[in-house]
Formats: C-alpha cells, structure tokens, sequence
C-alpha cells in the first residue's frame, strides 16, 4: 500500500480537545477535519487551542 494513502495523525493539546468538545456534535466530526487541515496548511504537527479558536472565527462561530 502507498504512504499517500496515510495521514499523519496529529496530536491535540488538551485544551484543544475541551475546546472540540465545544462544538456541537452534529457538526464536530467536519470540525475536527476543518482544523486538522488548517494544521497541516501551517505545517504544524500538534492541533492548540489557539488554532481551534482561528477555526471557529473562520466558520461564523
């Protein structure tokens, strides 16, 4: 199986988590993606608190 099929599992702050925690359920699963891609796009490994805040500023939150 090729490595492109993979993706790099990143680590969440716990602060990050509670804040995930946040968003209704309904839609947390498209969140947690949405951010973990924002991540990625700044090629940061470890998902903060910080980030989910600029993620929910982004979705109208």
């Amino acid at each position: 199986m090729n490595d492109a099929n993979f993706i790099d599992a990143l680590r969440w702050t716990s602060e990050a988590k509670e804040k995930l925690q946040n968003i209704p359920f309904f839609v947390r699963s498209q969140a947690k993606a949405r951010i973990e891609q924002l991540a990625r796009e700044a090629d940061q490994d470890v998902v903060t608190a910080d980030l989910v805040e600029e993620a929910r500023l982004e979705f109208g939150q």
